[in-house]
């Protein structure tokens, strides 16, 4: 590694200052493990936020920077929207939260209803984690059985996290390797068993060693490559064979394939679908819909909050989705995406490096062309660092949002072509050791919808 000031902070003194803070404060110093800074590279990433504009925020040094990750897929529309965040103070003007519902519950019912295929009903919460641990207890009560199979990442809640009871460390290969399931009660073990993404024989089998046990199918449909022909109309058959519930948990995908979700998209109607994230540009906020005959049986079952109710989401999420679809802003993404991919495979081959940037339009992906994981996570952290430094944050994906244009594919694309040289010249010359001013960063979320 490099020697530099980078472990003291150097241009980022003073987020680091306050790192060391947050840890001692904040177990693991930050809420969401997506935003730790071991993600990132620690010491040259920005750490710690003091504000955002459309498609770029600030750090605490005062550093400016496009953001690739829109806050972890929660900002959509782009940061500090005008439009949602006059809903929102309009709304924080009249009250929060009441002893009574408010009338944008039903407003944000009706809308999610005559948008999203499957919605029939509606229950709310807070955020993804939330929104599929209420999808699992209403499938659950709903079926009178225990069992989920699973695919994907589905948030922090005992009954996904109970896979790992199992010997086989069953998330390994949905979240990433050595999750504990510390705190997850042993007696949880066999509730929550995993498929293989694409394997519906696989699906089946899971079937047939549980039969009759399971109350639902939970997963991810999609994240940055399209699913294999006919391969989700083939869950949704072996779903209904077998009686279990059908839940695409939608909440990384949310509205950026279309402003009704990715089920228009896919052609594919599950029998209840998961929400949150982008649902309402950042504010807090999250959504469960799904056939009437899967949901009604929820008004029987304990499934209860004070917060899910909270106006100032619920005015954000009416806003969001109005936004959407009046800015027509799946288009833009897809557009944005698309020139996104162009100008960094062009830059790739004009330095003469074989990255390869793919994936769906709002969410590619680069591809660095080495075989061994140690090395590819390494030239992921020399972008990552190299790319930090010529203000733009994220990982070595996208996560587009509609205030990303021409400004920022110009900005990220002239500071490619100097980050792939050096990638480059580091395959060629094995010395990525001496570019790192970093340790390597943690291992990324594995999933097996990527």
């Amino acid at each position: 590694m490099a020697t530099t000031d980078a472990t003291t902070g150097g241009r980022i003194a003073r987020s680091m200052q306050m790192y060391e803070r947050l840890l001692e404060l904040i177990p693991g110093g930050t809420q969401l493990i997506s935003r730790r800074p071991t993600r990132f590279a620690l010491g040259v990433s920005p750490v710690v936020a003091s504000r955002g504009k459309g498609p770029r925020i600030w750090d605490v040094d005062g550093n400016e920077y496009i953001d690739w990750c829109s806050a972890i897929g929660s900002v959509i529309l782009g940061y500090a929207d005008p439009v949602v965040d006059d809903a929102v103070r309009a709304q924080i003007e009249k009250g929060a939260n009441f002893s009574i519902t408010h009338e944008l519950e039903l407003e944000l019912a009706e809308l999610l209803v005559e948008r999203i295929p499957c919605a029939e009903m509606v229950r709310y919460a807070r955020g993804g984690g939330d929104a599929c641990a209420v999808a699992v207890r209403i499938a659950r009560g709903s079926t009178g059985r225990d069992k989920i199979l699973f695919c994907g990442y589905h948030g922090w809640h005992d009954w996904y996290q109970a896979a790992n009871h199992a010997s086989d460390a069953n998330l390994d290969q949905h979240l990433f390797p050595g999750i504990e399931p510390i705190g997850v009660p042993k007696a949880l073990a066999g509730t929550a068993i995993p498929f293989a993404y694409g394997d519906l024989e696989s699906l089946a089998d899971r079937f047939e060693q549980n039969a009759g046990e399971v109350a639902a199918v939970m997963m991810e449909p999609m994240r940055s490559e399209l699913p294999p022909e006919g391969y989700l109309e083939g869950v949704q058959q072996l779903c209904r064979d077998h009686g279990a519930v059908l839940i695409f948990d939608e909440v990384s995908t949310g509205f950026r394939p279309s402003d009704a979700g990715v089920q228009t998209v896919l052609g594919v109607v599950p029998d209840m679908a998961a929400f949150a994230k982008s649902i309402s540009n950042g504010y807090a906020m999250g959504a469960v819909v799904g056939r009437r005959e899967v949901m009604e049986p929820a008004a029987q079952m304990f499934v209860s909050s004070t917060y899910w109710g909270e106006a100032v989401g619920l005015a954000a999420a009416v806003a969001t989705l109005t936004e959407l679809r009046s800015r027509n802003s799946a288009e833009t993404m897809r557009q944005t995406g698309v020139a996104l991919k162009q100008r960094l495979n062009a830059v790739a081959d004009e330095v003469g490096v074989a990255i390869r940037c793919r994936g769906i339009d709002y969410h590619p992906h680069l591809e660095f062309p080495v075989d061994d994981p140690v090395l590819n996570n390494k030239l992921g952290t020399l972008y990552v660092q190299e790319m930090a430094k010529r203000g733009n944050h994220g990982y070595t994906s996208f996560y587009l949002n509609a205030a990303q244009g021409a400004a920022e594919i110009d900005q990220v694309g002239d500071a490619a072509r100097e980050v792939f040289a050096m990638i480059g010249d580091s395959i060629e010359d094995g010395r990525v050791d001496d570019r790192l001013e970093v340790e390597q960063r943690q291992e990324f979320f594995k999933r097996l919808v990527i």
